[in-house]
């Protein structure tokens, strides 16, 4: 009896100890290699992974400090990827809460309007935070790996800035441009202004991609978008510069040509009826907003000042001359 007292004795006070170095080994301030110090926890990394990396940099004594006090907690599925920075001294077990409550620094990228598809595909291949996967799919690949019902890539994709975390697939920043646009044409088809020569709301995206290319002040925006509604109700070619541009791609030089209005392709709108195939560009917001509520008018004709702005004829004589007088000023 006195023997099984003492052992009961030892192993209540054993326990005690051990209950007490945990509280305070989990409760001491950690030791930073620097200060700030930051690090970085990749997408998909395992805890084990993540307490080997902290042990490895020195913030927990052992991988399985921070093992047993994740699990201990039921925190082990908790921890989040992300950039993360300590300027201050802080315990394990605040350093733990700091991984799992999602303060990670956040990356991010932009995506400008009037961009092509291979300027935003460019753009995710150079990010240095960014994991590159569709750099090796074909386009049909990454339509369907986004949930795109399109057959082209080009202008599917809500020009904004995306936040990321460290490590983020390309696909998957993708997949967010591209259900922000059909979100947005969505709500804007839904709204649409009567008896539009649209048919679609895929129609409409196209339109508005020429008149994010065609626009050089806000204020002419909808103006421009009266001009493209106008020329497609009475059956009349659009006639737009930055199609025939798109369509000749790497053969532009920056000076387009007689004979490159004159070559038949099937974004050149001088030769060919109604809208080009696809979009041209990453149409912003104002650019959709204009396609679909354009601006009433009688003009049929634009032409740059060259500063910008944009003059508006209703017919073919006084387009020219404008055309004539604002080319003269050029020279």
């Amino acid at each position: 009896m006195r023997t099984l007292k003492r052992l009961f004795f030892l192993g209540a006070l054993s326990f005690i100890l051990l209950t007490a170095w945990l509280y305070l080994h989990i409760h001491s301030s950690i030791n930073l290699p620097s200060t700030p110090y930051e690090f970085s926890i990749e997408t998909g990394s395992s805890l084990k992974q993540v307490a080997q990396q902290l042990s490895g940099a020195g913030l927990f004594p052992t991988k399985w400090s921070l093992i047993i006090l994740a699990r201990y907690r039921g925190q082990e599925l908790a921890i989040k990827a992300g950039d993360y920075e300590i300027s201050e001294p802080m315990t394990q077990i605040a350093l733990l809460d700091y991984l799992t409550q999602g303060d990670a620094k956040y990356q991010e990228i932009t995506f400008p309007e009037g961009w092509t598809f291979m300027q935003l595909q460019q753009a995710l291949y150079q990010h240095p935070a960014i994991q590159n996967h569709t750099n090796r799919l074909t386009e049909q690949e990454i339509l369907q790996s986004i949930g795109a019902v399109e057959t082209a890539t080009e202008g599917l994709f809500f020009p904004d800035t995306y936040f990321f975390v460290r490590g983020s697939e390309d696909i998957d920043i993708l997949k967010r441009a591209y259900q922000t646009m059909q979100k947005h044409l969505r709500v804007e088809w839904e709204t649409r202004a009567a008896s539009l020569p649209l048919n679609t709301p895929y129609e409409a995206l196209i339109l508005a991609s020429i008149i994010e290319k065609e626009t050089g002040l806000e204020k002419d925006r909808t103006e421009i978008a009266g001009v493209f509604i106008n020329r497609l109700r009475k059956g009349m070619r659009l006639q737009t510069d930055p199609t025939v541009i798109y369509g000749i791609r790497n053969q532009f030089d920056g000076n387009l040509r007689k004979r490159d209005l004159q070559t038949d392709h099937d974004y050149n709108t001088y030769t060919r009826n109604g809208l080009p195939p696809t979009p041209i560009a990453l149409p912003g917001l104002a650019s959709i907003r204009a396609a679909l509520h354009p601006a009433e008018t009688d003009s049929l004709y634009f032409v740059a000042k060259g500063n910008g702005e944009s003059q508006f004829s209703t017919n073919l004589s006084d387009h020219n001359k404008a055309v004539h007088q604002y080319q003269k000023q050029q020279r």
